[in-house]
């Protein structure tokens, strides 16, 4: 396996135990609709977070929240309306991002709460 997708797969384990230890609950991971995969949805009260997870070895070329597109958001938009509908579900939504970087032998997780839509 790629280097790069060993990267993503273990940032997505540190957000999931980011999230867990913050009292979330994981309803689902990597949830695919059309061209969207939604890579964590998870629950708090009556918040149902949806949440992008980008993880880099460095910032040199940027925050890694900064490689969330608009394509990518509306994908994700149509994906999430989806889920809602499958699961019958009429909650408050709310898209977060994790933002991952590998710092030496350490990882820093940044939370962005209500990151690019609300609805």
């Amino acid at each position: 396996m790629a280097q790069h997708n060993e990267l993503g797969k273990k940032g997505e384990q540190l957000a999931v135990d980011f999230l867990v230890d913050k009292n979330y609950q994981i309803i689902e991971r990597n949830y695919r609709f059309d061209k969207a995969e939604v890579d964590i949805i998870a629950k708090k009260k009556n918040i149902l977070a949806i949440v992008e997870v980008k993880t880099r070895s460095s910032s040199d070329f940027g925050n890694p929240q900064d490689f969330v597109k608009p394509k990518q958001i509306k994908n994700l938009v149509k994906a999430v309306n989806e889920y809602l509908i499958e699961n019958n579900l009429d909650t408050e939504v709310r898209f977060d991002i994790i933002a991952i970087v590998e710092e030496k032998a350490s990882f820093k997780v940044e939370h962005l709460k209500d990151a690019f839509y609300h609805f």
